[in-house]
């Protein structure tokens, strides 16, 4: 133990190894911090809606929807629906999310016309990731075991139980359910 303590207080070059490594668990700690302040701020709907591009098609869209107003008060914002709560899956969402900042910057989707072009390419992007995760977000509030045959009606109720029974997820069905469907999108399709 001696010898560790001499070896740590020991300078290298100008400072001591402990000093070096004081100095990086703290700045380890603020940097941690900074960036998971940075990431809880990129997850509010107030960060989500302040390009135009989002707050005036689909955030204009989202506000006519159940999701947005009903009847117990509960609202399930942009975050709510597009970034999963567990860390590892949401670190990859922000990372998926960057391409979307570089379609932003390059003029891709910079006006209503340019995004409707792309309205088909994008939700299905978001579909596909959607169904990979098992809906994860859509679970997040929503569970087939939650759900009562008493209060639901019964040809829902029987529909989510066939869902569930044949490994089904939320987005199997539910697409459109806060934005528009693309122009292109054809049910028959699936």
């Amino acid at each position: 133990m001696g010898r560790l303590w001499t070896i740590l207080k020991t300078p290298s070059a100008k400072y001591s190894l402990l000093a070096i490594l004081l100095v990086g668990f703290f700045s380890g700690i603020i940097f941690w911090g900074g960036f998971n302040t940075a990431l809880e701020a990129t997850n509010r709907l107030e960060f989500c809606i302040s390009c135009h591009e989002m707050r005036d098609t689909v955030y204009v869209e989202y506000k006519e929807t159940i999701h947005y107003s009903n009847r117990t008060g509960v609202r399930a914002t942009c975050p709510d629906c597009h970034v999963p709560k567990d860390w590892t899956h949401k670190l990859i969402r922000k990372a998926q999310a960057s391409g979307e900042v570089w379609g932003k910057i390059m003029g891709n989707i910079d006006t209503p016309a340019k995004f409707e072009a792309k309205r088909m390419e994008l939700a299905t992007h978001e579909w596909n990731r959607m169904k990979a995760t098992g809906s994860i977000e859509c679970r997040n509030c929503h569970n087939f075991d939650a759900m009562s045959g008493d209060i639901q009606k019964q040809t829902v109720y029987k529909k989510h139980m066939a869902a569930k029974e044949k490994g089904e997820t939320c987005i199997d069905c539910h697409k459109g359910i806060a934005h528009h469907l693309p122009k292109e999108y054809k049910e028959d399709d699936e």
